[in-house]
């Protein structure tokens, strides 16, 4: 019922779009590939995953039919190929589902797929690419034809089941041989030294490529999730320390981030060049209103790269406040779900910090860039999961989420299809 709900606000918006711009009604075949797509996962994953959380796939659906959507408004060259990411994701999740419950392949090996993903992503510094083509923007991509492919998106994911496999191992120790520094409580060196060395490793790399949004989402994840895993407030307090004095050497070093801040900062000095997009952004949330300005009928596209980096402020013009209360919402429930989980798991570290992780990271992207593109902090170039445009992105989330699932569906307790003989157990009882 709750993909029926889905699919009637994506395929109405989709309607409207169509009537709006009097297209054909053939524009419109990539709805029924998200619809296609639905009933397959639906089908699937309750065939192999019955127990599964029931929240998490409509609202991921819903989320990436209202990316579908956006990117037919806002950039309509890019269709198909999200489109065809969208069949791809679908099929990924679909191969997260059918991994065993225990997930040790993930575990057992966590030095393997963080150093083969830092690898990956290090190949951009000789064969990165930009899809644009542009000398001067940063080269985050690798290029195999006309497809692209981010490798910091799957690095992500690889970093939290690193973060996760360690500290499932380690936390107790880290907990008990804590030294004073300062009057801070640490945990020894040779304990931690081993997690630090890796993730310093992936943050160097992040930073030499000048994907600093990146580099700020990696942090907070590695904050958050070494935080979930000790109970100790002290690492929030020294992180968040180390954050603000990354952020002053970035401002002093590297132009795009003194930029963003100045642009952040007081846009209006500027709006006609370095602040133009965030400027154009504001004006495009003030002027949805309350239920906006309705699909198709806003002017969303005067601000440049909206359908990747400004998806958020086309939400807000066309669907209204009502619309990005939704979209905030919908992100809301699916971090409660993972961390819902995470709960439930409490018995099993690793899973358990997988599913926190997981959730975490849907929340601080998430948040990093609708307050970016609200200015209540510096755009860090982010992307929504689900919404925006771009197939990495789209695949590492639906991956994701076929991890939720998978670790949602072994935390059940009770033996499958229990609720279907007890009910008959029912009918049969005097």
């Amino acid at each position: 019922m709750l993909l029926v709900l889905a699919s009637l606000f994506v395929v109405l918006n989709r309607v409207s779009l169509t009537l709006v711009r009097g297209e054909p009604w053939l524009n419109s075949w990539p709805i029924f590939v998200w619809l296609a797509c639905s009933v397959i996962l639906h089908l699937f994953l309750t065939n192999n995953l019955p127990e599964r959380d029931p929240l998490i796939l409509p609202i991921m659906m819903l989320l990436a039919g209202w990316g579908l959507i956006l990117v037919a408004r806002l950039a309509p060259a890019f269709a198909v190929k999200q489109t065809l990411w969208l069949v791809v994701a679908s099929a990924a999740l679909l191969a997260m589902s059918l991994l065993p419950p225990n997930l040790r392949l993930l575990q057992r090996y966590r030095y393997s797929w963080l150093l083969a993903g830092t690898l990956v992503l290090g190949s951009t510094l000789i064969f990165g690419v930009n899809p644009s083509g542009s000398e001067f923007a940063p080269r985050l991509w690798l290029g195999f034809g006309a497809i692209y492919f981010q490798p910091s998106e799957i690095l992500k994911l690889l970093l939290v089941i690193f973060l996760a496999s360690y500290l499932a191992d380690k936390r107790e120790i880290l907990v008990d041989t804590q030294i004073a520094v300062f009057g801070w409580r640490i945990p020894a060196l040779p304990y931690i030294a081993p997690m630090l060395l890796m993730w310093g490793f992936c943050m160097i790399l992040l930073v030499w490529q000048r994907d600093l949004g990146a580099a700020s989402l990696f942090f907070l994840v590695f904050l958050s999730v070494l935080y979930i895993a000790t109970g100790e407030s002290s690492y929030l307090i020294i992180g968040f320390l180390l954050l603000l004095v990354g952020a002053i050497i970035g401002y002093e070093l590297y132009g795009v981030v003194k930029l963003r801040v100045i642009a952040w900062w007081n846009p209006w000095k500027d709006p006609d060049n370095r602040a133009f997009q965030i400027v154009q952004a504001l004006m495009a949330v003030a002027a949805g209103g309350i239920a906006g300005q309705g699909v198709g009928q806003g002017a969303p596209t005067y601000i440049p790269v909206i359908h990747s980096d400004f998806v958020f402020a086309a939400i807000a013009e066309e669907w209204g406040v009502l619309g990005t209360l939704g979209v905030t919402l919908c992100f809301a429930l699916l971090v409660n779900r993972a961390l819902r989980i995470a709960i439930h798991l409490h018995e099993r570290p690793f899973r358990s910090l997988l599913a926190a992780g997981i959730g975490m990271l849907f929340a601080i992207q998430s948040l990093l860039i609708m307050a970016g593109v609200l200015k209540l902090i510096p755009l860090t170039g982010v992307t929504l999961p689900f919404v925006s445009y771009g197939g990495s992105s789209l695949l590492s989330s639906f991956v994701m989420v076929g991890l939720l699932l998978r670790l949602s569906d072994s935390d059940s307790r009770l033996p499958r299809g229990w609720l279907r003989k007890s009910l008959r157990m029912r009918e049969f009882a005097p």
